[in-house]
């Protein structure tokens, strides 16, 4: 499988027959080359969302007009897509699995807030999730955005997941030392890559805190549109 950040929270994933977007946000996205776009979004099969706010929906609805692929997230909020944007959505919920082609993923809480902006004030998005992909005999933790959460020990249990993409940039977020205890309590990576972070000076700009905190867990500092291969 090949896992591409595209700066911030937003992933490209190819695993199995699947080309997954999770959270992609390129306009207006000062971490993301805006002229590699097409090279981002070519192929993709499906688009995950975790909850509704900019940083990581803006740029969803524009993606699947543009290449007809359906959009996944919590019920409420692909309702809502649906009837006002008129794209395919697929709502499920915390605890649902989705199965496409050779890849399933399952819904998982997470813990943050969800809306939209609009002329009125924010617009309730339904809640914040994160999501397990499993696919290649191997499982990702998306974490979404959130804090560290005691039910990330059902989710070790139900699920044993092998890498980890977690947050951790601080302020809107867990800080790297944060997801590092919830990495080390509560799972047990091979690979733990961070993310929402480095996109504003608000946010933490290394990660060497984590790779100290995880010595024998493979700690990737991503770097954008450049594959890491596992």
């Amino acid at each position: 499988m090949n896992i591409i950040w595209l700066g911030h929270a937003g992933f490209r994933i190819e695993i199995g027959n699947q080309v997954l977007l999770l959270d992609p946000w390129f306009s207006g996205n000062p971490v993301f080359p805006a002229e590699r776009r097409a090279e981002a979004v070519a192929g993709a099969t499906a688009i995950f969302v975790s909850h509704g706010h900019g940083d990581h929906s803006a740029d969803a609805i524009a993606v699947a007009k543009e290449l007809g692929i359906p959009v996944y997230g919590i019920a409420e909020f692909m309702g809502w897509w649906a009837a006002k944007e008129g794209i395919e959505t697929v709502g499920f919920n915390k605890g649902g699995t989705v199965t496409l082609g050779d890849v399933a993923v399952t819904m998982v809480n997470a813990t943050h807030s969800s809306s939209v902006d609009s002329p009125d004030g924010p617009i309730y998005a339904g809640t914040e999730s994160g999501y397990m992909i499993a696919g290649e005999g191997k499982t990702i933790y998306f974490s979404g955005d959130t804090d560290v959460m005691a039910d990330m020990g059902v989710f070790e249990a139900l699920h044993q997941p092998d890498i980890g993409i977690l947050c951790a940039g601080g302020h809107y977020t867990m800080d790297m030392r944060r997801a590092a205890f919830a990495a080390k309590t509560f799972f047990n990576f091979s690979t733990v890559i961070p993310c929402h972070y480095r996109t504003f000076p608000a946010l933490e700009q290394s990660a060497e805190l984590m790779k100290a905190e995880l010595a024998g867990v493979d700690v990737i500092e991503p770097e954008v549109l450049t594959p890491i291969s596992l």
